[in-house]
């Protein structure tokens, strides 16, 4: 499926009593293309604007082609609500986890983003999902799932309805209902898209879509607000894309 274009959702004819922890945080996204420079923000962000190795890029500037296997073993499981400023999560109980390569990262949490925050050829889709990962070493990898409208996604209706009741709400999410059933992936070594934006991240971007309902997006979208990162400049990584 093609990307579109992000549009701002309007607001909810029925807004939400959504529960929100708004302790601690020091920084903000910013509108998405300018640059945000945290390390101003903070000094221990410095990483954030002196890295070469940041997060999130433009996948449609692939020069080579070639598929990397990722292999799941997603399914029912429990979970533990988590929201905040600008932050929709959920923690998950052990025992879920994806291959890439060699190595073995444990399902950590998913969490999302308004619009999405990687793009294709200038565009970026309206949701994502990241699937955050560690190996046992604490090498971090993550898969990120892009949502186009189109049909409601179930689970997401279960988080919808959980961030009713605030953080801390028990949630039974079927995470392999949430990720594509054939995932390839754009494939490059980058870092966390918040601070301390910290590099070394395993990248695994999944090419084909997942569907939300219009009112999910624009529900998630009242929930986080604009929370993509600008576009960080791909430099000398490599970046593989999957053949069509």
């Amino acid at each position: 499926m093609k990307p579109v274009a992000f549009l701002v959702a309007t607001a909810l004819a029925a807004t939400p009593a959504f529960a929100f922890d708004h302790h601690g945080k020091d920084w903000n996204f910013g509108d998405g293309t300018t640059p945000e420079e945290w390390s101003k923000v903070n000094p221990d962000y410095a990483m954030c604007d002196a890295g070469d190795m940041q997060s999130p890029i433009d996948l449609g500037s692939s020069k080579v082609i070639g598929n990397i296997t990722v292999m799941t073993n997603y399914g029912a499981t429990g979970g533990k609500l988590v929201v905040g400023e600008e932050k929709v999560q959920v923690d998950f109980a052990p025992g879920q986890f994806m291959h890439s390569g060699t190595q073995h990262f444990n399902l950590l949490q998913v969490h999302f983003h308004t619009p999405a925050e990687h793009a294709f050829d200038g565009e970026r889709h309206p949701l994502v999902a990241h699937f955050v990962h560690a190996t046992d070493d604490g090498a971090l990898g993550v898969i990120g799932v892009m949502f186009v409208e189109g049909d409601a996604n179930p689970e997401l209706d279960k988080i919808i309805a959980a961030m009713t009741t605030g953080a801390g709400t028990d949630v039974m999410l079927d995470t392999s209902a949430m990720i594509p059933a054939d995932l390839t992936v754009y494939r490059y070594m980058g870092s966390l898209t918040t601070p301390p934006c910290s590099e070394g991240v395993n990248w695994h971007v999944a090419s084909n879509t997942m569907t939300a309902s219009a009112e999910q997006i624009e529900a998630l979208y009242e929930a986080l607000g604009p929370s993509a990162r600008s576009v960080q400049p791909l430099g000398n990584r490599l970046l593989v894309a999957p053949a069509e």
